[in-house]
């Protein structure tokens, strides 16, 4: 999931999906505002780990940021260095994941179409929106944090993409770089507080609507195949806070029309091989989720 957040256009909510711990990670997030006040304050800690899954949020977050710590600086340069086939190992990935998704409906039906469509439109949408340059202050880091984790629990909508849109994106990677602790802190902060309204709100939803909310997903993720095609054409470009270039606006175009336009090679065999790798990487994943035990919540007594 770290490795995942880290890359504008892939989301760690999906990573969690196809693991099969997404369900199981919205609950104990969602657990812990009231295991706080009636376990925690009370001096009930046992009951308090136990009500939260603290074991489990533990773990996984240890994950999360060993992962960003450690792959920060390598995603960047491969982004840099091979991004047409970084971009299509993830859209391999994201396209197995829309498949997985899909089969987790119970009942399928026409009715489905219409917020599978809404969630084309909305994150085919949000990956048009040109990329924004926000003064790093401590209250834009704090909401930064706290609207792109929002955006990171949800499969298919990147919390990445969107502190890029915000602006934030580079600031957040210089924090993590420096050890900028109290910046860090700060983010760390808004991320805790916008994870713990969201969890809540999808927990609800997916208990009530599970089906509508499935149907949702999957079109964000649909909708987001469109930030991580792998051929890009620059439409505009602005200049960024280290005097760089940088694109502003960008649209998909097919292999053989970027090989024209860049004059560079499209690399569209080495590219389908990602590709099918990142697939195939989901089924792996999707196969040990299953059969780990450890990836379930244990029955309370």
């Amino acid at each position: 999931m770290g490795a995942a957040d880290i890359v504008p256009g892939v989301s760690g909510g999906t990573i969690a999906f196809i693991t099969g711990i997404y369900f199981r990670l919205l609950t104990a997030i969602g657990e812990v505002p009231g295991a706080c006040y009636r376990e925690l304050l009370k001096g009930q800690f046992r009951r308090f780990w136990e009500r939260c899954d603290g074991t489990f949020l533990v773990t996984l977050l240890t994950g999360i940021v060993a992962s960003i710590a450690t792959l920060a600086s390598a995603i960047s340069y491969l982004l840099m260095v091979y991004p047409i086939l970084l971009w299509s190992f993830f859209f391999g990935l994201i396209v197995a994941s829309v498949w997985h998704v899909v089969r987790q409906v119970q009942r399928p039906n026409w009715t489905l179409l219409g917020p599978l469509s809404m969630g084309i439109a909305f994150a085919w949408w949000v990956t048009t929106l040109p990329a924004g340059e926000a003064s790093p202050t401590g209250l834009v880091f704090f909401g930064a944090g706290a609207l792109a984790i929002c955006a990171m629990i949800l499969p298919g909508i990147s919390g990445s993409f969107i502190l890029v849109i915000l602006g934030m994106y580079a600031p957040v990677l210089a924090a993590i770089k420096g050890a900028e602790l109290l910046t860090l802190g700060l983010f760390a902060a808004g991320c805790l507080i916008g994870l713990l309204s969201i969890a809540r709100v999808l927990t609800w939803a997916i208990h009530k609507f599970h089906d509508v909310v499935l149907a949702l997903l999957t079109g964000f993720m649909i909708g987001a195949l469109n930030k991580v095609w792998p051929w890009k054409e620059t439409l505009s470009w602005r200049t960024n806070s280290a005097g760089e270039q940088v694109p502003l606006t960008e649209a998909s175009v097919s292999p053989i029309y970027y090989a024209e336009l860049s004059g560079e090679p499209s690399q569209w065999p080495l590219a389908l091989v990602c590709a099918v790798i990142g697939f195939a990487l989901v089924l792996a994943i999707e196969w040990l989720g299953s059969s780990q035990t450890f990836l379930r919540r244990p029955q309370q007594s």
